[in-house]
């Protein structure tokens, strides 16, 4: 079952920040999902589920990456889309200093460019090295970036802190980060 549970929340993942045509559902403006329409729309890939397994997803995944509305009708993905929704974020000071996590091989090229969203809307940021390491992990030999936020904010960068508690800003130029050693 846990297999199985962490296979249909890597789908969920696609389905609610990706590609919602994947389970023959449409998102509204806000990200939303119909909770009936999601669970119906699985059931037509061919795979397993009922509303339970889809609260348990919701309830024990790790990085709180979904959302519920207040009578679960509704549910929607905090945040990591690629599609354009507006999931409410507000505008919100940041801590005086985030880091975001990456693989030693981006390096060269974020030194150049500086962090961009990619395939997102957003950069994301952690409050602490430990979590950027993890993130850094998933993609190679970690690296940290310590992003000077307070700075940029100061500066009139704006920044956003979704529901699960990742920082979020558009962009992030060279002269705002240095490494860390981890």
């Amino acid at each position: 079952m846990n297999n199985n549970k962490d296979s249909m929340g890597k789908f969920i993942s696609l389905v609610l920040r990706h590609r919602p045509e994947a389970a023959y559902i449409q998102l509204d403006e806000h990200g939303w999902a119909d909770v009936e329409q999601l669970l119906a729309g699985i059931e037509r890939t061919g795979r397993k589920i009922n509303m339970a397994m889809l609260e348990e997803i919701v309830r024990t995944d790790n990085k709180q990456r979904y959302s519920f509305n207040e009578d679960k009708t509704l549910i929607r993905a905090n945040q990591g889309h690629s599609i354009a929704v507006d999931v409410g974020l507000k505008e919100q000071a940041p801590p005086e200093f985030l880091y975001h996590g990456t693989a030693v091989r981006f390096y060269e090229s974020i030194q150049r460019q500086g962090l961009k969203p990619m395939s997102r809307l957003y950069v994301h940021l952690s409050k602490d090295i430990e979590t950027a390491v993890n993130v850094g992990k998933r993609h190679g030999k970690p690296i940290v970036l310590k992003i000077h936020s307070g700075r940029m904010d100061r500066e009139g960068i704006p920044f956003y802190l979704s529901e699960n508690g990742v920082w979020l800003t558009r962009k992030v130029e060279p002269e705002y980060f240095e490494q860390v050693s981890i």
